[in-house]
């Protein structure tokens, strides 16, 4: 007795130790664990004290190297769950306890809870956010963990009548980049806190920014019979590198790489694969870099509704007549004797989502009636009606029959509002077949008028081939000639001489002087002679002188020289003439057809 009042005065004397748990503090039933006393440098021995217990769990001598005295558990049960303390002896007397360590034990119930967020697990900086833990088993409290540690204060368990389920609320104010992780919950009673059930399926919180939201699109449609094929697509004009699609109340969403059209939208196709009844429900889809953790902002939701789920159909109506005119005011009804709580207006081919409106009961009747005020013309079209339950507002009835609406009249704007995703990215895509439908007609038209210029060529080629055979040298030129006819009686074969000279010469007629660039005139020996200038002018005569347009083709012909008329007194002597033969048409005539 004189001892114990001894060490207890003597308790205190050494610092306190600090106690830790490895890997953790939170212990799957039938793993391992080690407890660790970090003591003083001058204790001697150190003791592992657990809550309860009448006698020490074990002494260690604290190791020199470390001075930590270690406690090891090599398969915990649930006899180890509680609190445990630690404290060291030296010659100088007892240290001080140290911190409590709370052990817990998991996997000693076997009902698993079941975590989700709300709204999802992905949540914008500075917002709120709440997580969901709820289980059949009636536990009396429910804990949320992150990377099994102890995160979140416990909760008293709130029981659902109409679920007949427990469930717990854990609220997260200002949601920083700390609450990115992983999170699970447990359940327990008030009388084990130290024994926890198994864990729920971990939940990936993710945390978004404010970087522009990307768009969910279906091409199926958001009423889809069992069987039928689903893709949602999540797109962008942002370029993100990946995408997240997320069903709300599933605790974790899917990931695709994102591509990337010549459009400039970044999208990621996810294929749902037959819709079953699990398929339908609201779905949102994000956006992210590669080199971020940080995902965008979400998406507007999307509903998929599945039909048939309901063994029976709603019957559609349409008041005042389904054929009506522009402007007038047309009310659709859907009535049920089956309970329903919420009925859906759909139309076919409509690319906005499906309108929806709570039934209103009434002689045991349920009933809802769609105002369409200031119909247009983009407004007719095949209807439809579903119902659904507000226990799976995603189930719907079979679709009613059809009621085809008429609006007559001129087509006005549809004053119908269609999402903004929808047009974002539709419009990106029409853009994108814009700019490629362009492209090609731009490369058509480039390639014909390639071919056009090509055969061209070829064809004038040709024509200069046929008009100019090898060694002919013939040469077409057009010459405004001052020309003097001879009589017919003196010139019975309508020939006209023109007087072709070398060079450049006084005239004492009218004459036109015509260029022959680059052409050959051959003479009787055969050489060429480049860029010559060649007047012509008409034999002297009683006549008077006639303009005459002819075209001279030049060929090598066997030809003569000419002398030249003597030249006046005091004048050089002209050079060579050369005289060509000229046929002399009539107007009208071609005198392409008659040889020179």
């Amino acid at each position: 007795m004189t001892f114990t009042f001894t060490a207890l005065l003597c308790l205190g004397t050494l610092h306190k130790p600090t106690i830790k748990a490895e890997p953790g503090s939170v212990v799957t039933s039938g793993s391992a664990v080690s407890i660790w006393c970090q003591r003083s440098l001058d204790a001697e021995i150190c003791f592992l004290h657990k809550e309860g217990s009448k006698k020490h769990l074990g002494t260690r001598s604290p190791e020199k190297r470390e001075n930590k005295s270690k406690f090891s558990i090599p398969s915990v049960t649930k006899q180890h769950g509680g609190q445990y303390r630690c404290y060291c002896y030296s010659s100088a007397g007892w240290s001080e306890r140290s911190d409590n360590l709370e052990l817990v034990v998991t996997g000693i119930y076997h009902n698993k809870p079941i975590l989700t967020a709300l709204p999802s697990p992905v949540v914008t900086l500075g917002e709120n956010m709440t997580l969901n833990c709820v289980s059949k088993k009636g536990y009396d409290k429910f804990t949320l963990t992150k990377k099994d540690q102890k995160f979140l204060s416990s909760q008293n368990s709130q029981f659902i009548p109409s679920i007949t389920q427990w469930q717990a609320f854990f609220s997260i104010d200002h949601v920083t980049p700390d609450h990115r992780g992983t999170f699970r919950c447990y359940g327990y009673y008030n009388q084990t806190p130290h024994l926890w059930s198994v864990p729920s399926e971990p939940l990936e919180i993710y945390i978004s920014g404010l970087s522009k939201k990307p768009s969910l699109l279906t091409h199926q449609g958001q009423i889809l019979d069992p069987g039928k094929g689903l893709t949602l697509q999540c797109c962008s004009d942002i370029n993100y590198d990946r995408f997240a699609l997320y069903k709300l109340g599933e605790a974790d969403f899917t990931q695709n790489g994102g591509q990337w059209t010549q459009s400039g939208l970044s999208l990621a196709n996810f294929t749902l694969g037959p819709v079953r009844s699990s398929t339908g429900g609201q779905y949102r889809c994000y956006g992210a870099h590669n080199l971020s953790s940080e995902w965008s902002a979400s998406s507007d939701p999307l509903d998929i509704l599945i039909t048939g789920q309901l063994p029976f159909s709603p019957s559609l109506s349409v008041k005042p007549n389904s054929t009506v005119q522009s402007g007038d005011n047309v009310t659709l009804m859907c009535q049920s004797t089956y309970k329903v709580d919420t009925f859906i207006l759909s139309k076919e081919g409509a690319a906005h989502q499906p309108q929806r409106l709570k039934s209103k009961s009434e002689a045991w009747d349920f009933q809802a009636e769609f105002s369409m005020s200031a119909v247009t013309s983009d407004l007719s079209g095949t209807y439809r009606c579903y119902g659904s339950q507000d226990s799976s507002p995603y189930l719907l009835t079979q679709a009613s029959g059809p009621v085809e609406l008429t609006v007559s009249g001129e087509v006005l704007s549809s004053v119908a509002t269609f999402p903004s995703h929808d047009v974002t990215c539709v419009s990106g895509l029409e853009g994108y077949l814009k700019a490629l439908a362009g492209v090609s007609m731009g490369f058509l038209l480039f390639l014909f008028i390639l071919i056009f210029l090509l055969l061209r060529r070829r064809h004038q080629g040709k024509l200069r081939k046929d008009e100019i055979p090898r060694g002919t040298g013939r040469h077409c030129l057009s010459l405004t000639t001052s020309l003097l006819q001879r009589p017919a009686e003196e010139d019975p074969q309508g020939e006209t001489y023109a007087q072709v000279k070398g060079s450049r010469v006084r005239r004492a007629g009218a004459v036109l002087p015509s260029v022959m660039s680059g052409e050959v005139l051959d003479t009787k020996d055969g050489q060429a002679e480049d860029d010559r200038e060649m007047d012509s002018q008409a034999a002297e005569s009683e006549e008077p002188q006639d303009v005459t347009y002819v075209q001279l083709c030049i060929r090598s012909l066997r030809q003569g020289t000419a002398a030249s008329p003597p030249s006046q007194a005091g004048e050089a002597p002209e050079e060579s003439t050369v005289y060509a033969a000229l046929a002399v048409t009539q107007p009208g005539s071609d005198p392409s057809n008659k040889e020179q």
